[in-house]
């Protein structure tokens, strides 16, 4: 019976052998983990490439920006005239179609010019047309001119001839016959004759220069003429400086930056406020390596900051022939100093297809975000 007992030492031992046998399992067990996890990271990795590649595949055609913006016509609207303002048409942001009548200036200094300037006209047809009377009269009276002055020259050689036969009987007669008297009063009338028939001749020189005389005065109706297309010229010009008191819109768009009010008395080139085209299109400012496979008819989707659900489809429709700072109020000289390389950016203009909202306008200088998909 004693030899059949176990002391208390050996069982210590049999439960220390276990403990670390179990150990010794566990720590096996740990050493070799499951496929579990492999598996599990496997399709991670997959899905990893499978996203990448989608992702480069979908992107790999498309080239972005974030520097673009809104663009449009825009132009300063100054008169031509110098007064007062008696009549302003439009509101701040109003949209106007082309010929509306925006302001109007004080027209009563051009008036009276255009009055004056009408009144000249007026004076200037009536003596244009005393002119021409007197052309046509001329036709007529200068030739019956002529026609008087020869038959005042045979007048007077019929004279002469009367004188000459008179002073030859007196001194073909006995002197008892006459007297010194009638000799002398003879030889008078031959010299007052052959006088009258020397001038006769000249009327007739004088009136037979008939195209000499219709010819001036066909130059005094030139002349008239001329003064009439002077005052033609001054009336239109008054007429001009006077449509110059309306201000009217060159094309559609909307007022902005309206700077004049009612009793503003404004000078000729002053700016009123500025007119700003509906037709807006995108300027994208891409970076020089993205122009590679870009060109004009690229299909672009626009995104825009304002108004997130607004999504644009437009072209591109050209691209700068100039870098953007290139034409900067201050190039930059890169022929001096140190040159550090910078990847320059071009501007590229971007038409807006369709996609548009009248409820949600685009005002010039809007951040937008366009897509261009190249080939």
């Amino acid at each position: 019976m004693a030899n059949q007992s176990t002391s208390p030492s050996d069982d210590d031992q049999r439960h220390q052998d276990d403990t670390q046998q179990q150990d010794n399992n566990d720590q096996s067990e740990r050493k070799r983990p499951g496929k579990k996890p492999l598996i599990i990271l496997g399709i991670v990795v997959v899905i990893a490439l499978i996203v990448a590649l989608w992702f480069w595949l979908s992107t790999r055609n498309i080239e972005t920006t974030d520097d673009a913006f809104t663009e449009s016509d825009a132009v300063t609207i100054a008169p031509k005239a110098s007064g007062y303002v008696t009549k302003l048409l439009v509101r701040d942001n109003q949209r106007v179609k082309k010929g509306d009548l925006l302001v109007l200036i004080d027209p009563r200094d051009n008036t009276a010019q255009r009055d004056q300037a009408q009144a000249q006209l007026g004076l200037a047809v009536a003596q244009l047309h005393q002119a021409q009377a007197s052309l046509a009269l001329s036709k007529v009276q200068y030739p019956a001119q002529k026609d008087q002055a020869l038959a005042q020259q045979a007048k007077a050689e019929a004279n002469l001839l009367n004188a000459q036969e008179d002073y030859k009987r007196q001194r073909g007669v006995d002197p008892r016959a006459t007297s010194q008297r009638n000799i002398d009063a003879a030889s008078a009338q031959l010299r007052s004759a052959k006088a009258e028939l020397e001038s006769a001749k000249a009327q007739v020189e004088v009136a037979s220069q008939i195209q000499l005389q219709i010819r001036q005065q066909e130059t005094n109706v030139e002349a008239r003429q001329s003064q009439v297309q002077q005052a033609q010229a001054q009336l239109n010009t008054a007429n001009l400086n006077l449509s110059y008191t309306e201000v009217r819109a060159p094309y559609d768009g909307f007022v902005t930056k309206r700077n004049v009010q009612v009793g503003t008395l404004v000078q000729a080139g002053s700016s009123l406020f500025s007119l700003v085209s509906p037709d807006v299109w995108i300027t994208a400012n891409f970076k020089e390596s993205q122009l590679n496979r870009m060109k004009p008819g690229d299909k672009v989707d626009i995104s825009v900051d304002a108004w997130p659900d607004l999504k644009l489809q437009g072209h591109v429709d050209s691209v700068q022939m100039g870098s953007g700072s290139r034409f900067s109020t201050f190039p930059s000289e890169n022929a001096t100093g140190n040159y550090v390389k910078i990847v320059q950016r071009v501007p590229v203009k971007i038409v807006i297809d369709k996609g548009l909202d009248p409820d949600k306008p685009l005002p010039l200088g809007l951040s937008v975000e366009p897509k261009v998909t190249v080939e």
